[in-house]
């Protein structure tokens, strides 16, 4: 009897993911035409691969969050990989320690082409309270090219959806 109700209810809340945002042009930060046989290459799918280069793992809870049933991220084709050689964009977080300079640098060059970087956070921007220090490189730009930067401290999934999409986009 109760399974009939909660069946009953699952049918008349319907879908409860919210579409997902328009790419925001403004966060890029580099120029770079997506060409059409780029478009092709990814099809209708996208892989992102994440890098935590010494955060406070604040970026990453709302990294998690975007990746929960709410916001469908992969029903609009964008997956996360284990491997940056399945990878199409980097996202990055964070500001580079010294410690992971050497691997935040391997993990690019292990990217194919063609590849996007996605610098998150205040942190991942410009250093945020870090900045350049003995035990810090400061922003992601420092160390490997970036094409879209996402501020915010954390930023909201949202705004992450958004600077993906503004990676890949025209």
């Amino acid at each position: 009897m109760a399974t009939h109700l909660i069946l009953r209810k699952i049918l008349d809340t319907g879908f409860v993911s919210e579409p997902p945002p328009a790419a925001d042009p403004a966060l890029r930060t580099r120029e770079q035409d997506l060409q059409e046989e780029i478009l092709k290459v990814f099809g209708q799918a996208l892989t992102v691969r994440h890098v935590d280069a010494g955060s406070c793992n604040g970026c990453e809870l709302e990294i998690h969050a975007l990746q929960g049933a709410h916001y469908n991220i992969e029903g609009i084709g964008v997956k996360f990989a284990a491997s940056p050689r399945h990878a199409d964009v980097l996202l990055v977080t964070g500001p580079v320690s010294r410690n992971l300079e050497v691997a935040l640098k391997r993990t690019y060059e292990a990217t194919p082409e063609p590849k996007w970087v996605v610098a998150v956070g205040e942190c991942g921007c410009n250093g945020g309270l870090f900045g350049e220090s003995y035990a810090s490189c400061g922003r992601v730009a420092n160390v490997i090219p970036v094409d879209v930067e996402v501020p915010g401290c954390p930023p909201t999934p949202v705004a992450l959806l958004q600077g993906i999409l503004a990676a890949v986009s025209r």
